[in-house]
């Protein structure tokens, strides 16, 4: 490492946001995409109110993206990234603007569902499409959902064979019924 390149490094304000909560630190690295390649999981805060109201917080820790220790919870995430790293079709779906997916849910509480999701560049839903194993398609929106945390890391090597076209997404939201209000 040089001085140079310890010159180019500057804060940036990462999350970890976990669905009812989140972690935060500031992390000083070269740029953005050096931080999602690094962390699983996380997202670089750009929104300037955000950042501004988080700089006031003087318990937030301030991290070297280069160091060899991490804080608790982004030591975890920067080993999920290390053993990701090395995996087929990591990254493959990174920094596209929109994601189409299929991904199964059968929780052992729950009936076997299958969503279609329409991600943004940050892992979030645009819409989703729930296909239930008896036929029946209900789609939702974020008008539907009480909040909406990021739902997949786009860096994960696992994604690009869940991977479906904007068509086939299409086709079966233009045919799902809406989401019950409140459901």
């Amino acid at each position: 490492m040089t001085d140079d390149d310890d010159a180019r490094k500057r804060p940036f304000l990462v999350l970890h946001d976990y669905g009812m909560g989140g972690l935060w630190w500031w992390v000083r690295a070269r740029s953005e995409r050096e931080i999602r390649e690094t962390f699983a999981w996380v997202e670089v805060i750009t929104d300037p109110d955000i950042v501004a109201r988080r700089s006031q917080d003087e318990g937030l820790e301030e991290v070297d993206i280069d160091g060899p220790h991490m804080p608790i919870g982004l030591d975890d995430l920067r080993a999920e990234r290390d053993a990701q790293r090395e995996c087929e079709g990591f990254g493959a779906l990174a920094e596209r603007e929109v994601v189409f997916l299929r991904r199964r849910w059968d929780e052992e509480d729950d009936d076997p569902v299958v969503y279609l999701m329409e991600l943004d560049a940050d892992g979030r839903r645009i819409r989703q499409v729930e296909l239930a194993e008896d036929g029946t398609a209900v789609r939702s929106g974020p008008d539907d959902w009480p909040f909406n945390p990021p739902v997949v890391d786009l860096f994960d090597p696992a994604l690009p064979s869940q991977e479906i076209s904007r068509s086939e997404f299409e086709k079966h939201w233009a045919t799902a019924r809406q989401a019950d209000a409140g459901s």
